[in-house]
């Protein structure tokens, strides 16, 4: 049976238009996430999604998930016709070059590729080693992180969505760097164990099986590309000394786990702690603090939000020193990807921001 909402038929009788989405390069574990949240999405409708490698194809036969929901199949970009939005799921690099031909598809573009996520062109080089084909587009878009950029997303009709490491990253960060709590004359130091698919569904020898299994093996002790994002990000609630980013790849498919060491400025007792983190995720639908006194879950894991689109936080006060130590936890292709991107369609697009999102984690897993 064809799910109604990946199908490209018209709405039935009697019931409410739904907007239409396009999905460009939709073969990829992002892309599978995309039309997962959109096959359970009230108001919006997959009308096409693109393969060049897999044009003719069903679906079905590279996402397993969409078995018996859809009988589509992919179409290559030059098939695409208008949507009310349009996801862009291509590698990084894709999407600048192609940019024209993808926004006259929808008068919404949502980017979930690096190429629009700094602002300043002099980033590309240095951290992804090209030069930016398009940086006049880069002032036009809008970072896709609802829980800081909630009222710009809904006005921007250009969205980037953040890299998966760097959006756990300033999650954990945020909170007490936008609260003046952190000294910003000290680095911030920022562990991330990260699962396997945040390397993408195409097999390299980090992603061979023998290399990965019973994994832990530092991938990126300095120099990870997510340092530039995160950077801008806290220039842009107050300033830190210095990000100081380490990626270490775990035997996990899905997950990341951020460490974040932190100075405060002034030795803060637990109680005061509490009252900032509470008062920051007070009304954020996808944001929990976790930190319980006794019990197995007393700090976020990853494995418990595998398929949400929640981002769990926790804090610990060294009483020996100002550091503050904040963890948070993320599915990185949910919150890190697929999820964040639907979040940021939904504010823009005036719908529900939870619609297609509220699902519940499994457990055990």
């Amino acid at each position: 049976m064809t799910g109604p909402l990946l199908d490209p038929s018209p709405a039935s009788a009697g019931a409410p238009p739904a907007l239409t989405a396009a999905i460009v390069g939709g073969s990829g574990y992002v892309g599978g996430e995309l039309l997962r949240l959109l096959a359970g999405h009230p108001h919006l409708r997959v009308a096409q999604v693109t393969s060049e490698r897999l044009r003719g194809r069903p679906l079905a036969s590279v996402h397993p998930q969409l078995r018996g929901r859809t009988e589509m199949r992919f179409v290559g970009r030059d098939d695409l016709e208008p949507a009310d939005v349009v996801f862009s799921a291509l590698r990084h690099g894709e999407t600048a070059p192609g940019f024209d031909a993808i926004s006259a598809v929808a008068p919404l573009v949502v980017d979930l590729s690096a190429d629009f996520r700094l602002r300043d062109p002099a980033g590309y080089p240095r951290w992804y080693g090209w030069e930016h084909p398009r940086p006049e587009l880069l002032g036009g878009f809008v970072s896709g992180l609802a829980e800081l950029h909630r009222d710009e997303i809904a006005g921007g009709d250009r969205l980037a969505i953040g890299g998966c490491v760097a959006t756990a990253s300033i999650l954990a960060l945020a909170t007490p760097v936008r609260a003046g709590l952190v000294d910003p004359t000290l680095p911030v130091v920022v562990d991330a164990l990260v699962g396997s698919s945040a390397a993408g569904s195409e097999p390299s020898a980090t992603s061979h099986h023998p290399h990965r299994s019973g994994a832990m093996h530092s991938y990126a002790p300095t120099g990870h590309r997510h340092t530039a994002e995160i950077a801008q990000e806290m220039d842009g609630l107050g300033g830190v000394g210095e990000v100081a980013l380490s990626v270490t790849s775990v035997e996990a498919v899905r997950g990341i786990l951020v460490t974040a060491h932190l100075w405060l400025r002034e030795p803060l007792e637990e109680r005061e702690l509490w009252r900032v983190f509470r008062a920051a995720t007070r009304g954020e639908p996808f944001l929990r603090v976790v930190k319980q006194a006794q019990g197995l879950h007393r700090h976020p894991d990853p494995r418990l939000l595998a398929g949400t689109n929640l981002c769990d936080i926790g804090f610990s006060r060294d009483p020996g020193s100002r550091r503050l130590v904040v963890t948070a936890a993320i599915d990185n292709l949910m919150k890190g990807a697929a999820g964040q991107a639907v979040q940021a369609a939904n504010i823009r697009l005036g719908l529900p921001e939870t619609a297609g999102l509220d699902l519940p984690s499994l457990y055990p897993l």
